[in-house]
């Protein structure tokens, strides 16, 4: 008999580089099935995707059309105390690890040096004690 934990959460990514947005979204996908996720290429789709998805996770790239991933993780975060924001960005600037921490980001990773371990490795540790994870016992 296995026992498997299925995360069920909903993820939102924020990104206008559609190959890096596909990317991630493919890898959270092979380790995460039955997360179900919707995408944003600026800051107005991410608002309306907000506001219209309520999701538990936010990847959010901080350079974006329109507005910058800080403003809106500041925004977003007004109306919504409970959503986990992970920015994820080029720049790994003090300046800008301090916005995105006053902000109101949760975490702050950068794409060239976070390999994808490390990306499952803190989504696993951000919903190990949530009420959305599933409990699924296989019998052989």
């Amino acid at each position: 008999m296995a026992v498997l934990k299925t995360i069920t959460h909903k993820t939102l990514i924020v990104e206008d580089n559609d190959s890096f947005r596909q990317a991630l979204r493919s890898l959270l996908c092979s380790r995460y099935p039955s997360m179900s996720f919707k995408e944003a290429r600026d800051g107005r789709e991410a608002l309306n995707e907000v506001a219209a998805f309520d999701p538990d996770l936010i990847f959010m790239d901080i350079k974006l059309p329109g507005e910058n991933g800080l403003e809106l993780t500041r925004k977003i975060r007004t109306s919504n105390s409970k959503v986990i924001i992970i920015i994820l960005t080029s720049y790994d600037l003090p300046e800008y690890r301090e916005a995105a921490r006053a902000g109101g980001a949760d975490h702050f990773l950068t794409k060239a040096s976070s390999k994808a371990s490390e990306i499952f490795a803190l989504v696993d540790n951000l919903f190990s004690n949530t009420n959305r994870t599933e409990t699924i016992v296989r019998t052989a």
